[in-house]
């Protein structure tokens, strides 16, 4: 399968891999001019909360040293959140860091991981950007076309953008611009705690993607999604750095 294709989520939960990727910044930047005309910005996610879903979290952890990177996609109980299936994978990075371009680092060890799972998530919350990018095709974007899967960027920060003042009540907020184009929302997930930068993925509208980060942090800034997958991904990187350091004795 190439970049360009989308790919179906399989009955046991599978996604397809997809490959080739592109090893060039200009080769890079094609593809994501192809996909962003597949995003879909019809909303096919369940409402937060709905009992039987299954809302799953991606991330990544690297280290650079070591030319490694760990994804881990951790899946959650859509009423409950508690934790119902997890994969990680470990590989060696696949693409140099450019600005825009992150998802070429993250998304081929992202894709093995979901593709360990034992269930098809209903939503994919990552860790970073959708609409939100430059050529409006952040990694939770790209990673929806490529699935098939609703998927939705929950950021810590603001990348290149900017917004207005944003109400201290917990689910204030104010609309996310690149010039006059709305491309996400800063949104207030906790008082007193600066807020999170949710945008569109693929096939979640932005009053729905909101709505769900909402949901997911219930106890903290993050969405629960995002909390669990930074520490699995985080401990996986350790266990294979500690695995290779004894293999290299």
């Amino acid at each position: 399968m190439t970049p360009g294709a989308a790919a179906t989520p399989g009955a046991a939960g599978a996604v397809a891999r997809s490959g080739p990727w592109p090893v060039t910044e200009a080769e890079a930047r094609a593809v994501q001019e192809e996909l962003r005309a597949r995003v879909e910005r019809a909303d096919h996610a369940p409402p937060p909360g709905t009992p039987g879903t299954l809302l799953a979290g991606v991330d990544v952890a690297y280290d650079d040293a070591h030319d490694t990177v760990a994804a881990a996609a951790v899946v959650l109980d859509g009423a409950t959140h508690e934790v119902v299936a997890r994969a990680t994978e470990c590989a060696r990075v696949p693409f140099p860091y450019v600005p825009g371009l992150l998802a070429f680092r993250e998304l081929p060890a992202v894709l093995v991981a979901l593709e360990r799972l034992d269930r098809v998530p209903d939503l994919v919350v990552c860790d970073g950007y959708g609409l939100a990018h430059p050529r409006r095709l952040g990694l939770a974007s790209h990673l929806g076309v490529l699935t098939g899967l609703p998927t939705i960027g929950v950021a810590k920060t603001p990348f290149r953008y900017r917004h207005g003042p944003v109400g201290a009540v917990r689910g204030d907020g104010a609309p996310l611009l690149d010039g006059t184009e709305e491309v996400g929302r800063a949104l207030r997930t906790r008082e007193g705690v600066r807020p999170v930068y949710v945008s569109v993925g693929h096939r979640v509208g932005l009053d729905s993607a909101c709505a769900h980060t909402l949901d997911l942090a219930r106890r903290y800034r993050l969405p629960e999604t995002t909390r669990r997958a930074d520490a699995l991904c985080r401990a996986a990187l350790r266990e294979a750095l500690e695995d290779a350091g004894r293999a290299g004795h």
